[in-house]
């Protein structure tokens, strides 16, 4: 079985975003999101992979396939082409979040958006908590 590439690392946050994030805009949303995830989860942003900055971790099975590893609560990386939230568990709950959310484009396991001025802000923190609290029910969490 392959190995999970994407893993917890030492990298500098800070350093990563400033020569990451492509726009002033794009470094501006991603700091105000990590100062937002910080405060909300009360985790350290940690990098994960080369791109990741996730808050927390949980470890999983999948029911699926014999892979296991371990994952951020909650995270997102400031991508070229937009923002990915990884945030979204798809719960009943979050799906009548979106509806409040704002203007996004929604993966397998993240949420899309341009720029933060695109979405509420205040249904971001509902969302990240549905997402916590689904992880912290199913998974061992740290």
């Amino acid at each position: 079985m392959a190995e999970i590439k994407t893993k917890q690392t030492d990298v500098d946050v800070t350093q990563f975003v400033n020569s990451f994030a492509e726009t002033e805009q794009k470094r501006a949303d991603s700091f105000e999101l990590l100062k937002l995830m910080h405060d909300f989860t009360g985790f350290e942003p940690k990098m994960w992979g080369q791109s990741i900055i996730g808050f927390g971790s949980y470890h999983y099975k999948s029911e699926r396939s014999r892979q296991e590893g371990d994952w951020p609560l909650v995270g997102f990386s400031p991508r070229k082409a937009a923002i990915s939230l990884y945030v979204y568990m798809g719960t009943k709950e979050q799906e009548l979040l979106l509806k409040e959310f704002g203007k996004f484009k929604i993966g397998k396991g993240c949420i899309y958006v341009k720029k933060l001025a695109d979405i509420d802000m205040e249904v971001l923190k509902k969302i990240m908590k549905e997402t916590i609290d689904f992880l912290q029910a199913n998974y061992k969490t740290e």
